[in-house]
């Protein structure tokens, strides 16, 4: 296969390994690296043998993340602080593609728990729950039997399972709670606050070093505090624009036409369960945000 068409079949699956790798790593620019890497691989592979190009980019990107996981793990001689992944932002336009996006999207709140498992039980769930990928694939990738490999996507199945990760389809209903957040916020009204939040939500928050590094806040009392807080350091100049945040409904803050924090929102039966916001500059700096403009 010569370099030109070598190059135009590896394109035509980019899309989707850069799905898997985020899924796997829950950053973005980790996610390209990754990707990036499967390519240098390919180049460098006798290609004219791959019979089967999209599974054997699978599962080469599959083993990069599964390094970069390791690797990772390795040298957090204590708990990792970002605690919030990397954020998708699109538009907030609720047109036709919405489900089409809501069924390709991933939560913050399922990376949040997929971050929680062991690089072997998240690599054999996110490639055979999310991409249907059998466990005779899988089990080489991770270095186990079949049988130890369908284990490992059985614990982290149990792990998600039991975690409040699943949003309320209606995008309509979650803006509304949304709103209503964002309202009593501005108003500096704690009793509306608390009454649009979940009696277990969680808070994180990740605003860089310089500005206090992450944080993670639990319950209804505590969540409305910091609420008020985020608004008071908001307010002043800035902007807050509606978005879509990984296909839920979510919120941009710009000042000066610079981004200054993005919060993603998982609302359920209702209700607000979970909060995640990015507010480091150096994280926001690598967003692409254009897609609000």
């Amino acid at each position: 296969m010569n370099d030109d068409l070598l190059a135009d079949s590896f394109e035509a699956h980019r899309g989707h390994l850069r799905s898997v790798a985020y899924r796997m790593l829950g950053s973005l620019s980790e996610a390209e690296d990754a990707v990036q890497e499967s390519w240098l691989r390919l180049s460098r592979s006798d290609s004219a043998a791959v019979e089967n190009l999209g599974g054997w980019l699978t599962t080469v990107v599959g083993r990069v993340c599964l390094d970069m996981l390791r690797s990772r793990k390795a040298r957090r001689e204590e708990p990792w602080d970002v605690l919030v992944p990397d954020p998708i932002v699109s538009r907030d336009d609720a047109g036709p593609e919405h489900e089409a996006l809501m069924a390709d999207s991933v939560g913050l709140a399922l990376l949040v728990v997929l971050d929680t498992l062991t690089p072997g039980e998240r690599l054999a769930f996110v490639l055979r729950d999310m991409f249907a990928m059998p466990f005779e694939e899988i089990a080489p990738i991770v270095g186990r039997s079949e049988a130890a490999t369908r284990q490992l996507a059985s614990r982290a199945r149990r792990r998600v399972q039991g975690a409040p990760v699943a949003p309320d389809p209606d995008l309509s209903r979650q803006r509304e709670v949304v709103d209503a957040f964002l309202a009593a916020a501005r108003g500096g009204d704690f009793d509306a606050l608390v009454s649009v939040l979940d009696p277990e939500v969680v808070l994180r928050a990740d605003r860089g070093a310089a500005l206090g590094g992450s944080i993670e806040v639990h319950g209804p009392a505590a969540v409305a505090n910091q609420a008020l807080t985020f608004s008071r350091l908001g307010a002043g100049g800035g902007v807050v624009r509606r978005a879509l945040v990984n296909g839920a409904a979510g919120v941009v803050g710009t000042r000066d036409g610079r981004p200054f924090s993005v919060l993603g929102f998982t609302v359920a039966g209702g209700r607000i369960v979970e909060i995640d916001i990015l507010a480091d500059p150096e994280r926001l700096g690598r967003l692409d945000l254009a897609v609000l403009d």
